[in-house]
């Protein structure tokens, strides 16, 4: 089955209408975080979603602009040394940042809170890092008791490929933090043709996606084009290869669309055209793992 196409914010340079335009073309998720568009992501996004209750929202903690940090400092959750550092997984932090997350996108709940980028909290130091996620893990438990957030996860871009956790972890750690049934309900991370180490994992049944698909999470796949790059990199006789008749990030988009444990693909696409182009890409059938398989083994040889 082939993912959804989900609005993510990281690069989108007209959130406000792309938010409109997601909402409109049926996309039922948008993505963002408190340090998107210089920290205004979320305010621009609390009109799309006040107009369109139905939308879903993934949000973060972790990084966080210099005046948020000012603001975290002058609400006693953070050191000024703690802010300088521009990332936090502080418990206090964490509990204050949901909160913000929450005014800022104008929700009382929020569908899902991710760990920002939890790696870089204790590079190199997997107890450390894994007892700094616990504790995080355990202020998102006090929040979806509270009624205020209704799952959590991690949003990674190396964590798992360098081995600071596995999707086995986190759960473990969700569970301790919840004293038994927790709520880690999602995990995002890259997957796309340059970042393709998910994609081979998963059709050999190794790696985060299959896992992830056992523990029934959420999988968010950022990054599909890899910052644009991609599109320059594939040229038409790859992406005929891929699907006969799609444009090169069409087939960029279907291919991780097709990847078996995806369940949501994050665009960043600001302009009607390029939404359009991408929806036209994930409505085509699912790519099979033999295609995929070759598609890797072409990319692997060049």
């Amino acid at each position: 089955m082939t993912a959804d196409l989900a609005l993510g914010t990281y690069r989108c340079r007209a959130i406000p209408e792309a938010a409109v335009r997601a909402a409109a073309s049926g996309a039922q998720w948008i993505d963002t975080a408190p340090n998107y568009a210089t920290g205004r992501a979320q305010t621009l996004l609390a009109p799309a979603l006040a107009a369109h209750p139905s939308l879903r929202i993934a949000t973060k903690a972790g990084y966080f602009t210099a005046a948020t940090g000012v603001d975290a400092v002058e609400a006693g959750v953070l050191t000024e040394d703690q802010a300088a550092a521009g990332h936090s997984l502080t418990p206090g932090y964490v509990r204050w940042q949901t909160g913000r997350n929450r005014d800022q996108l104008g929700r009382e709940r929020l569908d899902l809170v991710l760990l920002h980028n939890p790696e870089r909290a204790h590079p190199g130091d997997r107890p450390a890092l894994h007892a700094a996620m616990r504790d995080a893990f355990a202020v998102l438990e006090e929040a979806v008791a509270a009624g205020h957030v209704a799952g959590y996860g991690v949003a990674t871009w190396a964590g798992l490929e360098e081995g600071a956790f596995t999707v086995g972890e986190l759960l473990a750690l969700a569970a301790e933090a919840a004293g038994g049934r927790h709520h880690l309900a999602a995990l995002q991370l890259p997957v796309s043709l340059v970042m393709m180490t998910p994609v081979v994992q998963a059709l050999d049944g190794r790696g985060p996606l299959p896992a992830a698909v056992d523990a029934g999470l959420r999988v968010m796949a950022s990054a599909p084009l890899h910052g644009g790059e991609l599109t320059g990199m594939v040229d038409q006789e790859l992406a005929d290869l891929i699907r006969p008749g799609l444009t090169p990030a069409q087939a960029c988009v279907l291919a991780v669309a097709s990847c078996p444990g995806v369940t949501n693909v994050l665009l960043a696409a600001s302009g009607t055209s390029h939404w359009r182009e991408a929806a036209d890409a994930v409505v085509q059938p699912s790519l099979t793992a033999a295609k995929l398989r070759e598609i890797t083994g072409v990319l692997a040889s060049a």
